[in-house]
């Protein structure tokens, strides 16, 4: 079986590549009613739990639970959607109290 010359991107260039997408996304801001601004930059923390096994930092969970009226949102973001659907992505919010959420 021929190995693959295209080697995998680090962790850490994954990590920079997805806090460049929250940053850019960060600039078109929406308000929900609970008056949480919806910004994905907000959710940086989660990064490294959100790309390996890491656990979520105490910093992260804060954000997620403030952010978690603006979930949907990015779930519907094809830029973010895969972080947060992902296992991974997942389990930050299972292990930070915050219900996966029931996007209409």
């Amino acid at each position: 079986m021929a190995k693959s010359s295209i080697p995998s991107p680090s962790p850490r260039l994954l990590m920079a590549a997805l806090t460049a997408v929250l940053v850019l996304i960060s600039a078109d801001r929406a308000h929900v009613a609970e008056a949480v601004t919806c910004s994905a930059s907000q959710l940086s923390s989660c990064v490294p739990a959100m790309t390996s096994s890491a656990p979520p930092s105490a910093l992260c969970c804060s954000k997620m639970r403030e952010q978690r009226p603006c979930l949907c949102g990015y779930i519907k973001n094809s830029s973010l959607r895969e972080y947060l659907t992902s296992d991974d992505g997942k389990r930050v919010m299972r292990v930070c109290g915050v219900p996966y959420p029931t996007c209409i």
